[in-house]
């Protein structure tokens, strides 16, 4: 079983205080705190599917996206981005599922907007995010989405280079580190 309160420490010690700039804390820690994001899975039968699964996921990958960052020199709008980009990347999900019985279930309730697509709405309430966050959150799925938006996300890899090293950060993440 995850240690809940150990990915909220990890949280509020090493990812809050690169973000602190950007935005205002009561309104960040209610936000995750009301959806439920220390408490959600990452998935309903995927990647860590058990309770505090999407804030494990979520450390998981900005600690890939700093990895990749500092291995593959990448240059960033402002220094803060692979912390946003990182932790909030699945900001949606807080609220996508729900337990029944032993397992998760899609919780039909929630409006789907596009996995990437909902979770910057939803942060751009929280803080002013950069064009290039936007995109490396919108478009992190890659070709996970529908193909209808893959020239989308090739575009958006051209204008932002770093959306392309996002998803590979959530693909190491999910596909590697927690398998």
């Amino acid at each position: 079983m995850i240690d809940l309160m150990k990915n909220y420490k990890t949280f509020e010690e090493k990812i809050w205080p690169k973000i602190e700039p950007y935005a205002n804390k009561e309104k960040v820690f209610f936000a995750l705190k009301k959806s439920g994001f220390f408490r959600a899975p990452a998935s309903t039968k995927y990647h860590l599917n058990y309770e505090g699964g999407l804030c494990e996921h979520s450390l998981n990958v900005t600690r890939e996206l700093l990895r990749l960052t500092a291995g593959m020199k990448l240059a960033w709008q402002r220094e803060a981005s692979p912390y946003i980009v990182g932790f909030f990347h699945d900001f949606c999900k807080a609220d996508q599922y729900i337990l029944v019985g032993d397992h998760y279930e899609t919780n039909k309730s929630t409006i789907l907007l596009g996995h990437g697509r909902r979770s910057v709405q939803l942060l751009s309430e929280l803080m002013d995010l950069t064009d290039e966050e936007k995109a490396c959150i919108e478009f992190h799925m890659g070709a996970f989405t529908n193909k209808d938006e893959w020239n989308k996300y090739t575009g958006a890899i051209h204008e932002f280079p770093n959306v392309l090293w996002t998803h590979t950060a959530d693909m190491v993440a999910s596909h590697i580190v927690e398998m």
